[in-house]
């Protein structure tokens, strides 16, 4: 029996569930991602799109970026299944949706979702509460990094198979941590089973931002900071590739935003498309 304290999960995760809504909402077809499971979850007020941060215009490149890096993932996933690696592991899962937007999929691989212990039994029970229940391929990690837990500790207890390959996925948690904790995880990541992949999103210095976009980028440091959870870590595609091969992986490559835009923006009519130079993406490979 979960007899964790339901803590609802944080702002920042409960807006780029919501970003991921307003896609669906505000933006033209085709949808890069169709997700609107986060917002379900969340169940907020009817004027929810009212919110300073909900703006149709202002949040565009952002929630952009948001839909992107979460399909970009998705497809990853669906690549390394099709490669017979058949366990996935979320680190920060958030409002994460994969498993109930795509069950068919996800059923045949073991899904472990890391979160903190509060968040993480809120989400559990909204899914419980909501209909989509928790299949015992879908494993819930909590974990308390402020207490010091580990995570490999915490995944080998639920299940996770350390001589089997695993792709693990990291998004919008680097800039919170310091250079030394990412690299920690890098490290723990590399010394998974050969064939494992890992993704992550990472900040790049907010002065290399497109023009147009940084004087959101430089909203969101300050309010991040004023939350007591300030942005820490930046990193230029060169030293976030560097530091992989440090850790031990084998091959290391940029996914630009420039990429997501030529694979998923592509011949728009509303010249929506992901930020130049804010959150990109490194794919590492032990």
């Amino acid at each position: 029996m979960n007899d964790q304290p339901r803590i609802a999960p944080d702002s920042t995760a409960a807006r780029v569930a919501l970003w991921r809504a307003l896609h669906v909402h505000a933006d033209a077809l085709p949808h890069v991602l169709e997700d609107e499971i986060g917002l379900q979850l969340l169940a907020p007020a009817e004027d929810w799109r009212d919110r300073g941060d909900m703006d149709p215009q202002f949040t565009r490149p952002f929630r952009a970026s948001i839909v992107a890096r979460a399909r970009f993932i998705e497809d990853l996933v669906v690549e390394q299944a099709a490669r017979g690696v058949s366990q996935y592991v979320i680190l920060g899962a958030g409002l994460d949706s994969f498993a109930q937007r795509r069950p068919e999929l996800a059923s045949r691989l073991t899904v472990f979702e890391v979160d903190p212990p509060g968040p993480q039994a809120w989400k559990r029970q909204r899914l419980i509460e909501l209909g989509f229940g928790v299949p015992d391929w879908l494993r819930f990690v909590p974990v308390d990094f402020e207490a010091g837990d580990s995570w490999r500790q915490r995944l080998a207890v639920a299940g996770f198979d350390e001589s089997k390959p695993a792709i693990v996925v990291s998004t919008g948690v680097s800039m919170y941590l310091t250079k030394e904790a990412n690299a920690a995880t890098l490290r723990e990541v590399a010394a998974l089973a050969r064939g494992s992949t890992f993704a992550m999103t990472f900040l790049l210095p907010l002065d290399m931002a497109d023009p147009d976009v940084r004087p959101g980028l430089e909203m969101a440091e300050k309010g991040a900071r004023e939350s007591g959870t300030p942005f820490i870590s930046f990193f230029t595609p060169q030293q976030i590739k560097a530091m992989a091969h440090e850790a031990g992986f084998t091959e290391a490559r940029h996914v630009s935003a420039a990429d997501l835009t030529q694979r998923y923006f592509e011949g728009r009519a509303d010249g929506l498309r992901p930020p130049n130079n804010a959150e990109e993406l490194l794919v590492a490979n032990t």
